[in-house]
């Protein structure tokens, strides 16, 4: 069976002037986690926030009780550099570091914001890194990335080195509000074949109107951001999400 469905919305679409208001509101509304897109402006054309933001809305959500628990931030790093910031969002309240791929066979082994290195990293270096400094790794991969980069990670006997989450783009990343691309919808299911109990979340274009199809390729984790912030009703909504999960468990 799949692991129960998480509701994770994006704070990218939340009241940017009452963030943290709107973190703790949406929590109180049902959700399970916070997705928290960080976007640098290299490794995606836009900019978001960092680790102060971060550290700023922690105290307004309680921290997970237990792993993957209510409450986590869901932290998507669209960055180029993602070794550079482990530590930094670790500090800032970052329960779960979610980096790309894409980043991960293209980025140095530095690991701190202002360090310079040749030498490379790589995705089951950084996965243990992340673990390393007490957090849940996610591995996400774009809609131009075939899946079957992941296997030979997904497969590692080393546990410390294999991701606790999987994050398949259903839209390219770096803006909100793009149409939900049900070509990458293979991809979650070849995942959920092979592997029955992880976790894999889709982000982008996700709504009620799309839930259906995701959950049915055997998506879990859920990230909804214009669907849940702008709704008149969004515990309505987060609850429509999960039950479309949950029935196809």
């Amino acid at each position: 069976m799949a692991p129960p469905a998480i509701i994770a919305p994006s704070i990218l679409s939340a009241d940017f002037a009452a963030l943290g208001a709107a973190c703790s509101d949406t929590i109180g509304q049902g959700c399970d986690w916070l997705h928290i897109d960080i976007m640098d402006g290299h490794f995606v054309p836009n900019i978001t926030f960092g680790a102060p933001v971060v550290t700023k809305i922690r105290p307004h959500v309680g921290r997970p009780k237990t792993s993957l628990g209510k409450g986590t931030f869901d932290c998507h790093m669209m960055i180029a550099e993602p070794k550079k910031w482990v530590k930094d969002f670790q500090k800032a309240g970052c329960d779960l570091y979610c980096f790309h791929y894409e980043a991960a066979i293209d980025s140095t082994a530095a690991e701190n914001p202002a360090d310079e290195t040749e030498k490379k990293t790589n995705p089951k270096e950084l996965i243990h890194y992340i673990h390393e400094n007490g957090m849940l790794a996610g591995i996400a991969i774009k809609p131009e990335t075939p899946v079957d980069v992941l296997w030979d990670i997904l497969r590692n006997p080393t546990k410390s080195e294999r991701p606790d989450m999987v994050l398949v783009m259903t839209v390219h990343p770096g803006f909100g509000g793009q149409k939900f691309m049900a070509s990458e919808l293979p991809k979650v299911k070849a995942l959920r074949e092979r592997y029955p109990e992880l976790n894999i979340e889709v982000d982008g274009g996700l709504s009620e109107g799309t839930i259906d199809q995701a959950a049915e390729a055997g998506a879990n984790v859920i990230v909804a951001g214009s669907a849940v912030f702008g709704a008149k009703d969004p515990a309505d909504v987060i609850s429509k999400l999960r039950e479309a999960v949950e029935k196809r468990r």
